[in-house]
């Protein structure tokens, strides 16, 4: 159902990052088994790893780097807080958009700050904003992760969020998890009684139910599809 009424919304929605499909170019980020460029130094090193995607940025002067939604990544092997007794969490449940640090971040409709919180451990959140939104009587949230803790000051929960109106910005490494600068940005139906946090990485085994709870992001987002794919 929220499916279909993102769809049917869609023109209505303010950008969520300030990138100009008429002028601005996005690249397409694999971090699935396929990309065996990203080898696991670079992964286990996040200055590394923050050059490895500034490179490919820059290779043709891309503004933002973006994927992930359903992807299979082998990078969450970087942190433990990925792993579990049974089956390690390593599918994507958002989008990710990586760019430069401090860059804003906005809302794409009208809602309330539900909750947030610092979730501050290797490879997890960092700083995270989750905003709940409404339409035609649905209830849907939007996560933020990865984001600068200045963000924070004067955040409350049940603050108005006005479409188009700055949530946060992108953080840096020791704010935002120990990731090169970006934003997760995600879809949750039921936050399952969660404050300031929810799962963004699922096991594989898992996979239909989280994926049923959290719809693609670029329903709002509406970037994918201008994305390139930088050749090896």
């Amino acid at each position: 159902m929220l499916n279909t009424i993102l769809k049917k919304y869609q023109s209505t929605f303010a950008k969520v990052v300030p990138f100009d499909a008429a002028n601005d170019k996005l690249l397409l980020l694999d971090f699935t088994a396929a990309n065996t460029n990203l080898t696991n130094n670079i992964l286990n090193n996040t200055a590394l790893f923050s050059a490895y995607i500034n490179t490919k940025l820059q290779t043709s002067n891309f503004k933002f780097g973006i994927g992930g939604y359903n992807e299979h990544r082998t990078v969450y092997s970087r942190s433990k807080v990925f792993d579990t007794s049974s089956e390690p969490r390593r599918l994507h449940l958002g989008v990710d958009i990586w760019g430069e640090a401090e860059t804003p971040v906005f809302a794409a409709l009208d809602g309330v700050v539900h909750s947030f919180a610092y979730n501050n451990f290797y490879g997890d959140y960092g700083a995270t904003i989750i905003i709940q939104h409404q339409l035609e009587g649905v209830t849907f949230h939007a996560l933020y992760g990865h984001l600068s803790l200045k963000n924070f000051d004067g955040l409350y929960e049940g603050k108005a969020i006005k479409k188009g109106g700055l949530v946060a910005h992108f953080g840096r490494a020791e704010e935002n998890g120990n990731w090169p600068p970006h934003l997760h940005y995600q879809l949750i139906i039921d936050m399952q009684g969660k404050k300031g946090d929810y799962p963004g990485v699922c096991k594989l085994s898992e996979r239909e139910q989280y994926l049923s709870n959290c719809p693609n992001a670029d329903l709002i987002l509406q970037m994918l599809q201008f994305a390139n794919i930088l050749q090896p």
